[in-house]
């Protein structure tokens, strides 16, 4: 199986008739691997290129100085997150030891007032702490509000390859509580415990994650078809995937893919950005067609459980 390709640029220059054909084929993808590989993105190379630069000076560090923006206990969202200190596989209630990498994480840009669940601001809305790296906070808040704009853009995608009005989600993501992630993956001599990867296997949370590996970088892998399939990084792309609540809100029509990051002997290090959307944190998210089962959850209280578990 190949993960497939979407013009979003295309999809822009499109009329009407033809956007909905587009989408059909967004449709498909989201049904046969819930993975896309998405060029024409028009985030500008500028903004990308600062972003790298950024955070590999910051990962360059001394451990001392990455310290001074660590994460303050189990648990606050954002800051550095040093290495043995999280799991991913255990989100999926598979104990595994932790994975081997480091992350710089940040929140949203901007604090809405009135939510009335004050876990809100206990969690999504703490401080991101930046680093003093020069030209760090600029380069990470120039990225992140490219992401919120291209997020915003493919949930519109979305809503018309599902047969929706283009702006069906927008009353769900006024305020999204999404996370930037910077991650460095180090390298690898010997894997010397079982079962432990760089990042292990996963369902992303949210509505959606925007990927970006390090050019001709490898390691992500998604389960597929009864076994695991690499997904090798593409030029000028981002790499789509829907997360949790997007399967659940399409009714499971679309997949929210188990993927992971192996970790194999005599590894490069390796470096990724990842954008996960999230709808706003009192947002209620149960599928949208009629037939399916009852159900939802709130998009604040399911990501903050979910992170929560992978804490080690």
């Amino acid at each position: 199986m190949r993960i497939k390709k979407f013009n979003l640029q295309n999809f822009r220059k499109a009329k009407d008739f033809q956007r909905k054909e587009l989408a059909q084929d967004v449709d498909r993808m989201c049904k046969e691997s819930g993975f896309i590989l998405l060029n024409g993105h028009g985030v500008p190379d500028d903004v990308i290129k600062e972003q790298w630069h950024a955070v590999s000076n910051f990962f360059s560090q001394s451990q001392e100085l990455k310290t001074r923006v660590s994460a303050p206990y189990p648990g606050y969202p954002y800051g550095w997150i040093g290495p043995d200190k999280e799991a991913l596989a255990a989100s999926k209630g598979i104990k595994t030891p932790p994975d081997l990498k480091e992350s710089f994480n940040g929140g949203p840009l901007f604090i809405p007032l009135g939510i009335s669940d004050k876990q809100a601001y206990e969690f999504c809305y703490q401080p991101t702490l930046f680093p003093e790296v020069e030209g760090f906070k600029e380069a990470w808040i120039s990225y992140y509000r490219e992401m919120e704009k291209l997020a915003k853009e493919i949930m519109e995608v979305f809503a018309l390859a599902l047969g929706l009005d283009s702006d069906y989600f927008n009353e769900f993501i006024n305020h999204p509580i999404s996370a930037l992630r910077a991650l460095n993956y180090p390298p690898i001599k010997n894997v010397k415990k079982l079962d432990q990867q760089r990042a292990g296997a996963h369902t992303d949370f949210g509505s959606l994650t925007i990927l970006l590996p390090e050019p001709r970088s490898d390691g992500l892998q998604i389960f597929w078809g009864g076994k695991w399939i690499n997904v090798p990084p593409t030029d000028d792309c981002f790499i789509i995937n829907i997360g949790d609540l997007m399967e659940l809100w399409t009714s499971n029509r679309w997949v929210s893919t188990l993927h992971r990051v192996v970790a194999k002997s005599n590894q490069p290090g390796r470096l990724s950005l990842a954008f996960f959307h999230q709808p706003d944190w009192d947002a209620e998210i149960k599928p949208i067609f009629n037939g399916s089962p009852a159900m939802s959850v709130k998009s604040g209280q399911y990501l903050m459980k979910k992170f929560l578990s992978t804490a080690n």
